[in-house]
Order: C-alpha cells, then sequence, then structure tokens
C-alpha cells in the first residue's frame, strides 16, 4: 500500500518550481497524497489549482490544519519544491523543524542532504522521524558503466524530451504511459529525475545524482532491466533539460546510450529565452530547429506536445495549428485537449 504523505510547497504550488508536487498531486504509486502546506493557496483543492481537476487533495495554511482535516499527521512530508541550485532557503527550516517534531519523516531530493544538518538531524532523532535524501549518490559499487547491452534490446522506445526545463515531458511521458496501458499496449516507463522517484517507478535513475561516468552505464542498466522482467510492448523514457541548454545540456546521453531512434519533443511557445538565463540572451532554439538536431543524433520526433504557460489558450491552439501545418506530425495540447492525437504514431511503432 501507498504510505500517506502530505506535499510542502509553501507558496510555490502555483509556478515552475513546485513541478515536484504537480507530479504528485496528479498521481504516485509510492505516496498517497492527502495534503499539501502553502499558505498562499490555502483553501483550494490542489488538482483544481494545478488543471482544473478536482483530486480531494486540500490545501492548508498551517501543519495543524493540514492534520486537523487529515484526521491524524501522514506517514512522510515531501518537499514538493526544486531549488534553484538545490539549497534548502533558510526560511524553510522552521516548517520542516516543526514537521519533524511531529513525528513526520521528511523526504528532499534536494542536492544539498538535509540529513547532514545537525539542526535537523537532532529534531528527527528527538521524534523517531526520518529524514530521506533522495538525491544522494549511489555508493560507487551499486553504480554501471554502459556495457553495449543496450543493443540487444528489441523493444521500442520513445524518449520524451523537452526545449527546455520545465517544459511538461514528466507530465507528458505519464499521460502517454496512460494512455497506452488504457489502450491495452504493455507500456513501462523510465524515469530520471527526483519526482519519477516518489511517483513511484520501478525502473529508472536520478541522473543529476549520478557521477557523470555511470549516467550511461545507468540508462542502459534501467532499460535493460524493465525489458528483461516486464517485457512491454513500450518503453518510454523521461528527459530532463534541454540538449541546448547551457544550465545543463541534457538528452543526447539518452537518444545515444538508450539506443532511442523516437522522440516526443515538448516546448512552450511563449518562453523565449532558457529559464533562468534571460539576462545572457540564451535563446531556446526552434521546434524545427530542435528537431533537426535530434535528427542528427538519429532520432525521429514523431510528435510534439505544447505547455501553455505564459500564453492565452486562443495563442496556444494558434501556434499548434500553424506548427502541425509547418512540420506535418501530430502538434498536441496534452493537458488541454489530451493525448489522441498521438495514438496513431505509437500504433505504428508497434508495427
Amino acid at each position: 500500500m501507498p504510505a500517506t504523505a502530505m506535499v510542502i510547497t509553501n507558496g510555490h504550488l502555483g509556478d515552475g518550481y513546485g513541478k515536484t508536487a504537480h507530479g504528485l498531486i496528479r498521481g504516485s504509486e509510492r505516496y498517497t497524497v492527502r495534503a499539501v502546506l502553502d499558505p498562499a493557496h490555502a483553501g483550494a483543492d490542489a488538482g483544481m489549482l494545478l488543471d482544473q481537476v478536482h483530486r480531494g487533495i486540500p490545501v492548508c495554511a498551517t501543519l495543524d490544519e493540514l492534520i486537523q482535516k487529515n484526521g491524524g499527521p501522514p506517514e512522510y512530508a515531501v518537499i514538493g519544491v526544486a531549488f534553484e541550485g538545490g539549497i534548502l532557503p533558510p526560511g524553510w527550516k522552521p516548517i520542516l523543524l516543526e514537521v519533524l517534531a511531529r513525528g513526520i519523516s521528511l523526504v528532499a531530493g534536494l542536492h544539498v542532504p538535509l540529513a547532514a544538518d545537525p539542526e535537523l538531524a537532532a529534531a528527527a532523532r528527538k521524534s523517531g522521524a526520518r529524514i530521506i535524501d533522495i538525491r544522494k549518490p549511489k555508493p560507487f559499487e551499486d553504480l554501471h558503466f554502459f556495457s553495449g547491452d543496450i543493443y540487444r534490446v528489441k523493444i521500442p522506445r520513445v524518449a520524451v524530451l523537452g526545449t527546455d526545463c520545465a517544459v511538461g515531458k514528466r507530465t507528458t511521458c505519464r499521460m502517454t504511459l496512460e494512455m497506452c496501458r488504457a489502450d491495452g499496449i504493455a507500456a513501462e516507463m523510465i524515469y530520471t529525475g527526483q519526482t519519477g522517484w516518489l511517483q513511484g517507478y520501478p525502473y529508472g535513475f536520478i541522473l543529476d545524482a549520478t557521477p557523470n561516468d555511470f549516467v550511461s552505464g545507468e540508462l542502459e542498466r534501467a532499460i535493460v532491466q524493465c525489458a528483461a522482467e516486464r517485457r512491454p510492448d513500450l518503453i518510454l523514457i523521461e528527459g530532463q533539460s534541454a540538449l541546448q541548454n547551457p544550465f545543463g545540456p541534457c538528452g543526447a546521453e539518452i537518444i545515444l546510450s538508450g539506443n532511442v531512434r523516437h522522440v516526443i519533443l515538448q516546448h512552450v511557445p511563449f518562453r523565449t529565452h532558457y529559464e533562468e538565463l534571460e539576462r545572457y540572451e540564451c535563446r531556446i532554439p526552434s521546434v524545427p530547429q530542435e528537431i533537426a538536431l535530434l535528427r542528427a543524433y538519429g532520432a525521429e520526433t514523431i510528435a510534439v506536445g505544447l505547455n501553455g504557460e505564459g500564453g492565452s489558450p486562443e495563442a496556444l491552439k494558434t501556434f499548434q495549428e500553424q506548427l502541425a501545418a509547418e512540420l506535418d506530425i501530430p502538434v498536441i495540447r496534452p493537458l488541454e485537449e489530451g493525448l489522441g492525437k498521438l495514438r496513431p504514431r505509437i500504433r505504428r511503432l508497434l508495427g
């Protein structure tokens, strides 16, 4: 049974930094999310705030209110915010100390391990709670080098990549997984980030907590193990960052080390520069430019998914229609219209 959990966003539920919370609200096999702690959005249903889907997850202003509405403390409190640099802001420590004092175990995906903080560690010891740092690198003896075993895996693979960070790669990947399973296609997803682990996918690794020499091998091993144990019809792979993002150029290793031949590309039409790099004039490439680069790596883009952040529904639909006419492949708005246009392309991959 999934463990009960609360998610702490502390003012960030409505913005891009809350993407970990967004994933957990949309679904997790590891945790049953009972409530969100966020004074700025208190009184709302988290699902309604996220995408106008009522999920029965209240947003509470205080820990006392949350415990009362939950009928008692949940087992875990998950930090649902991806902070820039992976460092906990000083203003967050009081709420984490309060959580630990109530005996609620803390789950964190930050780069800086919270278990190493003397004050938090002392609070956990006193109450019997645990601090679980999921971005802690694996011991070297548990890491894998690339072996070439991936070339024996014949199961079709689709990577969901993006033109920037926080464009909906994981969400579209999960929606594709759910669509395939609803259609009777045995699909599995390889997670590559902290939220995927929190959502409970059995296969994957946390890419940015893995020493660079082992990224290719860890990705390969996750795919090979998934293929051997589950024998799915289709394997989906969650992407990270973007091929040309200076903050974290990522995607080539997924295509090459995962021997991936097909890509769904996520894009935000109304974001002109890479997130947090506006001051350096680092512009996001156009969708056709990114598709050309993917083709150079040997991967065909089978669809483009659009994130409407920063634009009106009408402007997003207009962009969708124009891009679809230019590319002659499905261009979809996953949250607004679902993935129906993707079905024929997936079926074609499976023969």
